[in-house]
Order: C-alpha cells, then structure tokens, then sequence
C-alpha cells in the first residue's frame, strides 16, 4: 500500500531505524570485550588474566569479630572453602546457620580469597551471625560449565560427610544443619541456583538439606534482550558485549545463551522451578535498577510466583551489578536483608 504523507513515512523510517539498533544491540561490539575484562583470550581456549585482584589470607586472630580458615576439599581440583565463624558463636549455646556461599566474576575469573570476597563473606557472617563456608570453584574457560556446578555439589557432599575430620570442628561444633542457604552473587548466584537443582533432583542424599536459595543479582542470561539490558547496554560495570564475552567462553561449547545453564525461564526451567516449590524452599532473590540484569531477576520472581514458590523479591532503585562488592552501606543493607529473611524463616519452625 503506497504511503499517503511524508509523516507516516518518516514514522515507519524512524521504526525500523530502532528495530535497526535493537538488533546490533544483539550482534555487535565495538570494542574487543576481553581487553575491556582486562583479560586476553588465547587461540587455544584459555584465558590470560594479567592482573591478579587483591587476594586476602584467612586469619585465626582471637580479637578479630570474625575468625576465618581455609580447608581442602579436592586437592585434584584445586576446590577449598573459606570457613567464616563469628566470634560470638564461641559463647553461645545456640547453633548458626550455615550460608554456603558462591563468588562473583563471571566464572572467569576472581577467587574465594579475592580480597573483595574475602571483606564481603566476613561481614555477612558479622552482621547476620552465621557461619559462612565460601567455595573456590573451577573456573571457565579452562573448565566451562557445568565445571562449577559440579565443584559446588562436590562442596556439600564435603560439608555433610567430612564433618568428623579434626579441621572440620567449626562446621561440626557450631552448624545448625536445619539452616543451610545457598547463597551467591552475580554468577555465584547463579551457581547457587543450578547446584541447588542438581543436589535435589537426584534425591542427593550425601549433601546437606538445603532450606533456602539466597541469589544476590544473580548472573543470567538469554538469547534476547531485555528492555534492561538494551537500555543500559554501555553501562560500565556490566557493558552488554562483557555480558556475551563471559557467556561466550563459560556456556558448553555449540550452546546458546537459551541453554538452562544461562537461562532459567525456557525450555525445560519452569518444569526445574516447579521441582523448588515441591522441595518447599524459600528463596530470596536481590537486584537493582541499575543492572542491565534487572528485567532477568524479576522474570524469574515472576515464574516462581506463578508456580507456587516461596519467594521474596527485593529490588531497589539506582545502584549497578555488583554494588555490594564495592559499597560498604549497600553491602550493610544487604546483610539486613538476609539476616530478616533467615530469621524468618527460623520463626516458623
């Protein structure tokens, strides 16, 4: 049909200009994205990391408000956890929950002792007075998933058989193992979300009973963008091409970023949400305004929702991917956060 006015023509013009960007918003980059994660990508596959983050020692130190150990867990594999324990816990009667916790770097790169994880896992075991065991995983592309997903299983079947070893005092002394979370940020998160499913689809009898999911703007993905990652598709802590580049060299390889390791929504991810509402955990979920991950976070609340899970949505305005690793009072927040959601759960028993 021909166009009648030099109006309707500048609209569709203007559409599909728009359609134009949204779809090199999907395909392009114009900058190498590695060199941006101040990584190089090797021919062979791996990935060098030039600059190593600020890396922290655990410390035993009786006057420090939170006492930290480093334990094996598969030498073969380079797999340890970091044992965070609250002073306190000394001179109480009462057992704490365990908070089994994933780190953040887009499975590429950081550490359990990063210095940046190690102040996060020994505030939060301050602030809501929990043991926190912080897992050093494999990390893609030298291992790409489900590389982690299986360290993390491996993990708690560590934490629940090898509780009568001498250097497992702490889990064994101070847990209350009705109170085990699964707790992660960024990919940590979704670690937390993924190893939480493997353990309970098997009927995993030699890891502990998890109560709860704990996802800390949890790292997610898909095959299309969302209205948040197209408008915030340049931010700085999480640019969109970073976002593909991490996927890129982490997902199996000849997948997709619709793979149920990357997106928790299609294919066969109702069916594995349904599994969480029978299993009657609880599950709560963090984000912000300003992550580009945002519109996943909330997708995923929503279909717990509608299938039945016991979920908290918590999202706040402004702030970026990873504000908690960097800012003192968001992170204190946070730990509130948690500290009222596990204590409410622990009322209902």
């Amino acid at each position: 049909m021909p166009l009648k006015s030099s109006t309707a023509f500048a609209f569709l013009l203007t559409f599909f200009l728009l359609i134009a960007k949204s779809l090199a918003l999907q395909t392009s980059c114009n900058k190498d994205p590695y060199k941006q994660l101040n990584l190089i990508l090797n021919p062979n596959g791996t990935i060098t990391r030039p600059n190593k983050p600020p890396e922290s020692l655990p410390a035993l130190n009786s006057t420090l408000r939170v006492l930290s150990k480093d334990l094996s867990i598969n030498q073969s594999k380079g797999t340890w956890a970091r044992v965070y324990l609250p002073r306190e816990a000394l001179d109480r009667n009462s057992k704490l929950p365990l908070l089994v916790f994933f780190h953040g770097g887009g499975f590429i790169f950081l550490s359990a002792a990063s210095t940046i994880f190690h102040d996060f896992c020994f505030n939060m075991a301050n602030d809501v007075v929990a043991v926190v065991a912080s897992i050093e995983y494999r990390l893609a592309p030298e291992h790409r998933l489900p590389a982690a997903y299986e360290d993390a299983v491996e993990a708690l079947h560590w934490i629940k058989t090898d509780q009568e070893a001498d250097e497992n005092d702490w889990l064994r002394n101070y847990v209350d193992f009705s109170s085990v979370f699964l707790v992660g940020s960024s990919a940590g998160g979704n670690i937390a979300y993924n190893a939480g499913l493997r353990v309970a689809s098997g009927g995993d009898e030699l890891a502990p009973k998890i109560k709860g999911l704990i996802l800390v703007q949890p790292f997610f993905g898909g095959a299309h963008r969302t209205g948040s990652e197209r408008r915030l598709a340049n931010e700085p802590h999480l640019a969109l091409c970073s976002n593909d580049a991490m996927w890129k060299v982490s997902l199996p390889d000849g997948v997709d970023r619709d793979h149920e390791f990357c997106n928790p929504t299609v294919g066969n991810g109702p069916a594995r949400v349904e599994m969480i509402e029978r299993l009657g955990w609880w599950v709560l979920v963090t984000g912000c305004g300003g992550d580009p991950l945002r519109d996943r976070q909330v997708q995923l609340v929503r279909l717990m929702q509608r299938k039945g899970v016991r979920v908290v949505g918590h999202f706040t305005p402004g702030g970026y991917h990873g504000i908690q690793d960097t800012d003192p009072l968001k992170a204190k927040e946070l730990y509130r956060v948690i500290k009222t959601f596990i204590h409410a759960l622990s009322s209902q028993r």
